[in-house]
């Protein structure tokens, strides 16, 4: 009987037929039916890669270093940055132009949910512009303030950005530090004015905002809209004639920085590397200058925008290179490679990332602690700006202490474990990083430093052993309407903020900076500023050092007993109302018992808030 699964078996033999004789003719193969069902739901939808099917092996050394430009796209949130990119693969033949074509280079389930970058991702682009093939490599960053540090790694292998801002929007507090970044890495760059197609777009008032702001003259901007495709193509011949080819020598020996990794469990670490020196092939021995342990060289290749092999690397290219590292710790991001027994200057590496945020994370269940921990290693390789510390809690039993850039670090972090690793864990409340000043010789010998970070609020030293407490402060900066100025001045002002300037970047916009103390920050600033400005002001900060402070350690205590998983560390003058919020909040939260509990939060042995849940008994 002629069967449905009868017709789909014979296909898939066909196929097999049809491919093994194809490859012997050396003729392509064909490409086998979608699969139906739900497997093939779970999957993203099929891009129709065309550069990336080809098997035949990319000849690298048909760029010379002049025909080779190195570039990220970096702008605000929402502005465009993944659009454009999907253009400029499109142009390049890099994908085919079909509608399916969305963020294309956003790969992780958490970018599509979203609608944000959170990881860097690389494509090499072949560009022929005038007689010359050219190899353009793309580098697209995230755009919100915690991914900032995937950002500055990114601009360490490129040599000019494409400055990206909305026409509609205009300059954005994220299009400033942005540019800043670029400017201190002397990188070219080239702004483009994106959306131009929207009925409220004022690319004039934008141009003259980027120049007033950013020094740049508006002559230099690039109108287009990545939507619609309107006039992208001018941006890659910009990026040829603005940008520079990379200074690096071909002939000296290999050094190549590792500026970003992936862990796949079938082979190993996958290293993405900028080589500044020499040439790089498969069966090479490598060393890393981190841990000097040598490898051998299984496959080197570009990213377009999947994985494509190619015989060699050269110097000026970005590229992967698979080495059989198998332990997560042997990618160090900002790490040195070069060939067995010919070392080199190692090149600077990145600023470590400071975490501004941190949490205690716990297995919901003890039994998955060891999977939990093999997931957490393998998702800090993706994500190195992570910081990881063992912990253990009465209540929670044996966990981690981690350190996040930003609360949505923290929440993509979380949400990957879930989707990639199955993981469910228990987040205490996040904290930011305070110092003390140890007062006698005793305790700095105990130490071993005068001054001590605290990351944990139950390990935070009583006032008799300490001069003085600090803590961490950041620079905000506000683009806001200046009809919502008055209140966003208010909302600062009641944040503990000391204003450091205010400008006109034109008629109706201003930039206000801000030092703020970052615990006042950390946890619903944003979504304060958003609703006193309907949604128009943005926020960026960065670290500005640590200042004085009055800090107490606030205790929840349960019918007498400390909680330590809800100690907190607050300003004194604001002790009372953080205590009261907190007993409140626990009040409609704790499950009824058949007892009376008494919630107290208490500074010391003084008890500042209370509330009382009342057992209330049925009625006979």
């Amino acid at each position: 009987m002629w069967t449905l699964a009868g017709q789909g078996c014979w296909r898939r033999c066909a196929l097999a037929a049809w491919a093994t004789r194809a490859v012997r003719r050396g003729l392509p193969a064909p490409r086998p039916a979608p699969t139906r069902g739900a497997a093939a739901e779970s999957k993203p939808p099929d891009r129709s890669y065309s550069s990336a099917d080809r098997k035949e092996k990319i000849d690298m050394s048909r760029f010379p270093v002049e025909n080779t430009r190195n570039f990220s796209i970096i702008a605000h949130v929402d502005h465009g940055k993944s659009t454009l990119a999907d253009r400029l693969l499109e142009l390049t033949g890099a994908i085919d132009k079909t509608k399916n074509n969305k963020q294309v280079l956003d790969k992780l389930q958490v970018e599509r949910e979203r609608g944000i970058t959170v990881k860097a991702q690389t494509a090499s682009l072949f560009y022929d512009y005038e007689g010359k093939q050219y190899l353009l490599n793309l580098i697209d960053t995230p755009g919100h303030v915690d991914f900032s540090y995937e950002v500055s790694r990114s601009l360490s292998a490129c040599q000019g950005v494409l400055l990206v801002v909305d026409a509609n929007e205009g300059i954005q507090a994220q299009t400033v530090a942005n540019f800043f970044l670029a400017f201190e890495a002397q990188l070219s760059v080239i702004p483009v004015i994106n959306k131009i197609d929207l009925k409220n777009a004022d690319p004039e008032r934008v141009e003259k905002q980027i120049e007033k702001v950013f020094d740049i003259p508006s002559d230099e901007c690039i109108k287009i809209s990545a939507k619609l495709g309107t006039n992208v193509e001018s941006v890659l011949q910009a990026v040829i004639k603005r940008i520079p080819p990379p200074k690096v020598h071909r002939k000296n020996p290999l050094r190549a920085l590792v500026f970003d990794s992936t862990f796949d469990q079938y082979r190993g670490v996958i290293a993405n590397v900028a080589l500044f020196d020499g040439v790089v092939s498969k069966g090479d021995k490598i060393v890393s200058v981190h841990t000097q342990k040598t490898y051998e060289v299984n496959e080197v290749g570009v990213l377009n925008p999947n994985e494509q092999p190619t015989h060699k690397l050269y110097a000026g290219q970005v590229g992967y290179l698979i080495a059989g590292m198998k332990d997560v710790t042997e990618a160090q991001i900002g790490d040195t490679l070069y060939l067995h027994k010919q070392p080199v200057e190692p090149l600077p590496g990145f600023k470590s990332a400071k975490p501004m945020v941190f949490a205690g994370m716990y297995p919901i269940d003890q039994s998955e602690y060891n999977n939990l921990k093999s997931a957490i290693e393998k998702l800090t390789l993706n994500d190195s700006s992570v910081t990881v510390h063992r912990d253990s809690s009465l209540a929670l039993g044996a966990g981690w202490r981690l350190g996040f850039l930003g609360l949505l670090h923290m929440e993509v972090f979380n949400q990957r474990l879930e989707q990639e690793y199955n993981a469910s864990v228990t987040l205490t409340t996040p904290t930011v990083p305070y110092k003390a000043v140890l007062s006698s010789a005793k305790l700095i010998k105990e130490y071993r430093e005068k001054e001590i970070t605290i990351i944990n609020p139950a390990q935070f030293p009583d006032k008799s052993k300490v001069t003085e407490y600090l803590e961490p402060i950041v620079l905000g900066t506000i683009i806001t309407p200046d009809e919502y100025t008055g209140k966003i001045m208010m909302l600062c002002q009641a944040r503990r903020a000391v204003q450091k300037n205010m400008m006109y970047i034109d008629q109706n916009r201003i930039m206000l900076k801000y030092l703020f103390p970052l615990n006042e920050i950390v946890v619903d600033f944003y979504d304060s500023l958003k609703s006193l400005s309907s949604g128009y002001a943005s926020f960026d900060y960065e670290d500005a050092g640590y200042q004085t402070a009055e800090l107490v350690k606030m205790d929840i205590l349960l019918n007498g007993n400390i909680v330590e998983e809800l100690v907190t560390v607050v300003h004194k003058d604001k002790a009372y109302s953080a205590g009261k919020a907190i007993c409140e909040r626990l009040k409609d939260s704790l499950p009824r018992q058949l007892f009376e509990i008494a919630i107290q939060a208490a500074l010391g042995s003084k008890i500042i808030a209370r509330e009382t849940m009342v057992v209330i008994l049925p009625e006979k």
